[in-house]
């Protein structure tokens, strides 16, 4: 069919799509073009035309082994390691959980009671940890009450990576169990109902009809974590940073911002985002092809 008798057919789905798209293109395409003072000696006042070009040297710098750039890549591997083996699973199994759950009345309240914290903002969850964790919080306050020493939680760098995956399980697994549980409910009944009469228990339910229906869901998931896995939570960190110090707590987002915006090193900062953005897209690349190999669609098939 030509574009022109498409365009004809389809112009009023096309004008309601319209205002949408020109909000992407505005905030999404174009500040792309801003990735070009990854390759300048960027200066705010001088613009990005007037800036002087500096070819590689800022990803030379980055490769040349920045102590604070290496210290930063070293703690966002970690807490990525940690949150893809601890943070990922966790939405499965309490989904899981609810699905077992015979009562829909009190399914519906442990949902809806853990999916309060998803809508409140980072700088109310850390404050609420503060409050229940914080050397003047609760706990601590029970436990001079009751004669025993206060426990060191906020502001311990031992602890802080603990703290920051149970900050993140705590506000966001809940949410995440949504998409596993509408899932559960598409599978067919007859199937657990016939392998009861064969004698299989629920854990062999749970191996052998539950875990391969959502494996397709896992792993669509799994790859875009990939693809966010080296942004491990800027609003989340930066708001504990003063506590625990840069050296447990940078980042690469964290580098970004208190180097380029707030060191005013703009050049090297971006390289590194875009070094950040590359990598990211090339994980996600590998993952959906190696999908495409295990006989899944991934997030796009080709």
């Amino acid at each position: 069919m030509p574009i022109r008798t498409r365009l004809r057919r389809d112009y009023a789905v096309l004008l309601l799509a319209l205002p949408g798209m020109l909000v992407i293109c505005a905030f999404q395409y174009y500040p792309l073009w801003g990735n070009v003072i990854a390759f300048q000696d960027y200066q705010p006042y001088l613009g990005i035309n007037q800036s002087l070009w500096t070819g590689f040297e800022n990803f030379k710098t980055i490769v040349d082994g920045d102590p604070e750039f290496l210290n930063a890549v070293k703690n966002t591997l970690i807490l990525t390691a940690i949150q893809t083996v601890i943070v990922f699973p966790a939405p499965i199994v309490v989904a899981l959980v609810l699905h077992s759950l015979l009562s829909n009345r009190l399914r519906q309240i442990v949902q809806t009671i853990i999916y309060v914290p998803h809508f409140m903002s980072w700088v109310i969850v850390v404050a609420v940890f503060q409050q229940v964790l914080g050397g003047t919080g609760m706990i601590n306050n029970w436990l001079r009450g009751h004669g025993y020493d206060p426990i060191h939680i906020i502001g311990n760098v031992e602890a802080f990576r603990v703290l920051l995956t149970s900050q993140v399980m705590w506000k966001d697994t809940g949410w995440a169990t949504i998409l596993f549980l509408a899932v559960l409910s598409q599978i067919d009944r007859s199937l657990y109902e016939a392998s009861a009469a064969d004698g299989a228990g629920r854990w062999r339910q749970t191996w052998h009809i539950t875990l391969p229906g959502l494996k397709p869901i896992i792993i669509l998931l799994l790859i875009l974590k990939l693809g966010d896995s080296l942004t491990v939570g800027f609003e989340q960190i930066i708001l504990q940073q003063p506590a625990v110090g840069q050296e447990a707590s940078e980042v690469l987002d964290t580098y970004v911002y208190n180097n380029g915006i707030i060191g005013g090193d703009w050049g090297v900062s971006a390289a590194v985002g875009l070094v950040k953005s590359v990598v990211a897209l090339a994980l996600v690349l590998g993952a959906n092809k190696l999908a495409h190999r295990l006989g899944e669609e991934g997030v796009y098939r080709g």
